[in-house]
């Protein structure tokens, strides 16, 4: 089930990018991750009392630190770093950079929870990073400069090691305690740093100039649900039910399925590249389910 919960992570956050397209996108990037996580914490709080009830969780003080902690550097900190990164060095060359994220899930995984992939499943985790290469790699990219390069590839970097060691750290609590109080602990944390770094650094009145303005806000909103709420119980769900690695490596397939959806719902162009880059992908996805 944790290999399944962490493909369908991926389809759900794919179509969830493919809406925001639909709907072009009209809010900024803070904004709109700004709104999807608000709104997803907002229907995380019913979905705790109706499951778990109203009790905190048995968590140690340790561990508040370590979910709260998660939730900052996870979704705060590293979420800002990787809009950052888009914004000056394009979105497939970060999206190229982003293909390390499942690397540092699989160090941080053998060095903090011992795990080990067999022999079979590197190669599929070979397999899909290769796919995903062929999907997004672009011959004709936007010339940017040197210093621009260099800080965007930096913070792109950063931005992924800052979710892999967020996952990772949080993975023995999703096991072994109350999964919805931690999916929301962790994203309440992510808000409340989010919140901080407006105070510091942004204009309320300039966001909410962007919320007043026309925008399509049925499906930013279907696509914000899809795209926090569901994908994020889906996504914690992966890596409380399988390792960690593996569901790293089976996050990545998203690439392949934009590709798909962006075909059948926007009527994107399927090349050869395409093709070939979503089928090696979903072949590294068989070698690591089947082994």
């Amino acid at each position: 089930m944790g290999e399944f919960f962490s493909v369908a992570c991926a389809a759900c956050w794919a179509m969830a990018v493919v809406l925001f397209r639909k709907s072009g996108e009209t809010l900024p990037a803070f904004e709109l991750n700004f709104f999807k996580n608000v709104l997803g914490l907002a229907l995380l709080v019913p979905t705790v009392l109706l499951f778990e009830g109203a009790g905190l969780p048995g968590y140690s003080a340790g561990q508040w630190i370590i979910v709260l902690v998660s939730g900052i550097i996870g979704i705060a900190v590293a979420d800002t770093w990787y809009l950052r990164a888009l914004n000056l060095i394009g979105a497939s060359r970060t999206g190229v950079v982003a293909m390390l994220y499942s690397p540092f899930v699989i160090l941080l995984s053998t060095l903090y929870l011992a795990e080990r992939l067999k022999l079979l499943q590197y190669l599929g985790f070979l397999l899909v990073l290769a796919g995903i290469l062929i999907v997004i790699w672009r011959q004709n990219r936007q010339e940017v400069s040197t210093r621009a390069l260099r800080l965007g590839l930096s913070l792109g970097a950063g931005s992924v090691l800052l979710m892999a060691i967020g996952i990772v750290m949080v993975k023995p609590i999703l096991e072994t305690h109350e999964f919805f109080w931690t999916v929301a602990a962790r994203l309440a944390a992510g808000v409340a740093g989010m919140i901080l770094f407006i105070v510091l650094s942004r204009n309320w009145q300039r966001m909410m100039l962007h919320y007043r303005s026309e925008q399509p806000w049925g499906t930013i909103v279907l696509a914000s649900i899809l795209g926090t709420y569901v994908s994020m119980i889906l996504w914690l769900a992966g890596y409380k039910l399988t390792l960690a690695s593996i569901a790293s490596i089976l996050n990545e397939t998203a690439a392949a399925f934009i590709v798909l959806f962006a075909w059948l719902i926007l009527g994107e162009p399927m090349n050869r590249r395409k093709i070939i880059g979503v089928g090696t992908a979903f072949a590294g996805v068989v070698v690591i389910v089947l082994i």
